[in-house]
């Protein structure tokens, strides 16, 4: 009776809150929403298209969960919706250039340098780009660097001091509340639970860390020499020495081209478009122009399905912005039965995750790979463990220099809360069993040696399977896979180097290989999957209690600010069903 109660009164608050964001948003937002992808959106001529980066940019466009508290429902531009928005605005005669307002830069290594290269090609045509920021981030300037005018506030400044990533262990506090983390792993480098059994990194994860942080950093130093014009071994000592400590020095050294605030940035805006100083300056935010500034899509009956995995690999159907396991094969299952479907490419953006749904995805890859047609992974940001194994069956696999992959390997945690139960409120337990393992695994009962030795065999057993999966998609043997995995991480480019990549390259390669294995010329379109509702009708189905709004992830995340993605870690391991395939680590971003 009392879950019926709980159950009717959240329908009827949903449907309250439901009216209430109708009337607040009005009939005029409901028909805009509608009719998104209609009439195409009204540009003066002479507009700068204002790019800010507040949100976390998705593989796919609103492919990750609405803020339950965010009225506004705006659209989450996707990483290629993204980019493409850059490459027709620079064919568009209406936009004259960009301002960068680089307040903030989340997101990957991968995402930031496909961005920051297609605004550097919007320059190629004359446009302008213009930069302001109170203070950059190392990331933030790394897309800012390629702007013909970079500006610094007189009181902000520019991060350049190399980069650095923190792992939090938290193996004493678990000793202090007396909770035991029964760990079993196979592979010396996968280091996934290292905080929750060791106090410090192992000397195997410190020598990956520190080698793909100083592959990124490499990278990042070259790309920043070729626009700004200072050589790599300058900007090196510029970091170590910690140069960058006043906006002058910004100027001073090359990295900027003024020290200004935000209205002499838009005096220099109104400058390039031969405006008055009074005059308001045309200007379009890019997720509004991506709204509606696109011709009709092809028509054309060949499609080429692009998929996009991206979050973590979970049992299930899942949420945007994780990769359900059933939901995922169930859409690669559709596809393979669409005759329609000359192609397919998985664009692969996650750690990995759950161990069994990465096998269930793999599978149905696996069946349409059989089909003869073409099947091409696009890695992003990151590849690696559960990322990998759905990616190994492929045809070939295409890779960005600063991608992160490998990690094959396999571990499984189960926490033993008896002694802390025991000495901090007095419970103990007890049991009646018919056989030596009838209770199974429980949090309240110490795993015994014999249980511990069959779930150790069966991570490995795992293990095995994931080699094998590697070793048949690579046409490796078994034992060269198991020497470049024993869940190591590597940078994209040395993936290439030791047989787990094959090209270098973007999402728009892979597609285009595709189309050229399945003979389709230019007579194909492209359909993206999978489909995501739009921000409202995801808001409306959660106040309606189609999806659970997850108004406490909402709150603790924004209170807990940049301390919220290792409480998110730890959260992620009691939720942890079976053994794992996942990341060693929560990636550290410049």
């Amino acid at each position: 009776m009392k879950n019926f109660l709980k159950i009717v009164f959240g329908s009827c608050l949903g449907v309250f809150l439901a009216g209430i964001v109708m009337m607040f948003l009005g009939f005029g937002t409901l028909g805009a929403v509608m009719n998104a992808g209609g009439e195409k959106t009204s540009v003066d001529n002479g507009s700068v298209l204002v790019m800010k980066f507040d949100n976390l940019i998705p593989e796919k466009t609103n492919n990750l969960p609405v803020d339950p508290m965010d009225f506004k429902s705006e659209k989450i531009v996707g990483l290629h919706d993204f980019i493409r928005t850059i490459e027709h605005a620079k064919d568009d005669s209406d936009i004259a250039g960009i301002l960068l307002d680089m307040s903030s830069m989340p997101g990957g290594n991968t995402t930031k340098s496909s961005i920051r290269e297609a605004i550097q090609d919007f320059k190629s045509d004359g446009k302008f780009v213009v930069a302001y920021s109170e203070n950059y981030s190392q990331g933030a300037y790394y897309m800012a660097s390629v702007a013909d005018k970079i500006f610094v506030h007189p009181l902000g400044g520019i991060e350049f001091n190399g980069f650095g990533g923190t792992i939090p262990f938290f193996k004493d506090m678990l000793d202090r509340l007396g909770i035991k983390m029964q760990v079993y792993y196979a592979g010396q480098f996968k280091s996934a639970s290292e905080p929750f059994r060791l106090k410090k990194m192992s000397e195997q994860n410190r020598l990956q860390t520190r080698e793909y942080l100083e592959g990124m950093y490499q990278m990042f130093l070259e790309d920043i020499s070729e626009v700004r014009n200072i050589p790599v071994d300058e900007l090196r000592t510029i970091a170590d020495q910690n140069k960058l400590r006043k906006p002058e020095d910004c100027v001073r050294y090359g990295f900027a081209d003024a020290v200004g605030y935000y209205d002499e940035a838009l005096s220099d805006l109104r400058s390039r478009l031969s405006l008055d100083e009074d005059d308001k300056i045309p200007s379009i935010t890019l997720a509004k122009y991506a709204n509606g500034r696109y011709g009709k899509s092809s028509t054309a009956k060949n499609k080429i399905a692009v998929v996009y995995a991206e979050g973590n690999i979970v049992d299930g159907k899942g949420e945007p912005g994780n990769i359900g396991g059933d939901k995922y094969a169930k859409i690669i299952r559709k596809l393979r039965q669409d005759d329609k479907t000359k192609g397919l490419v998985l664009r692969v953006n996650s750690g990995g995750g759950s161990a069994l749904a990465s096998d269930i995805m793999w599978r149905e890859l696996e069946l349409f790979k059989q089909t003869g047609r073409p099947f091409i992974v696009s890695f992003g940001d990151v590849a690696a463990s559960g990322g990998y194994y759905i990616a190994c069956a492929a045809d070939s696999i295409y890779a960005e220099p600063n991608s992160i992959t490998g990690s094959i390997g396999v571990f499984g945690m189960i926490p033993s809360m008896a002694d802390m139960l025991r000495e901090k409120v007095g419970v103990t337990f007890d049991t009646i069993k018919t056989g030596k393992f009838a209770n199974g695994i429980s949090p309240f009962i110490d795993i015994s040696p014999e249980e511990g030795k069959i779930i150790q065999e069966g991570v490995e057993d795992i293990y095995e399977t994931f080699l094998k999966r590697v070793a048949e998609g690579r046409g490796m043997s078994r034992d060269a896979v198991h020497e470049i995995a024993q869940g190591r991480v590597w940078l994209g480019s040395k993936g290439k180097e030791i047989g787990l990549v094959d090209v270098m390259g973007g999402l728009d390669d892979a597609i285009a290989a595709v189309a050229e294995k399945a003979n389709l010329g230019e007579k194909y379109r492209t359909s993206e999957y999978p489909r995501v509702k739009e921000p409202f009708q995801q808001m409306i189905d959660r106040f309606t209690g189609v999806e659970e709004a997850n108004f406490e992830e909402h709150f603790i995340k924004k209170e807990l600010g940049e301390l919220y993605p290792y409480i998110k870690e730890l959260s992620e391991v009691k939720r942890m069903k079976g053994p794992q395939a996942r990341l060693p680590f929560v990636l550290p971003s410049y």
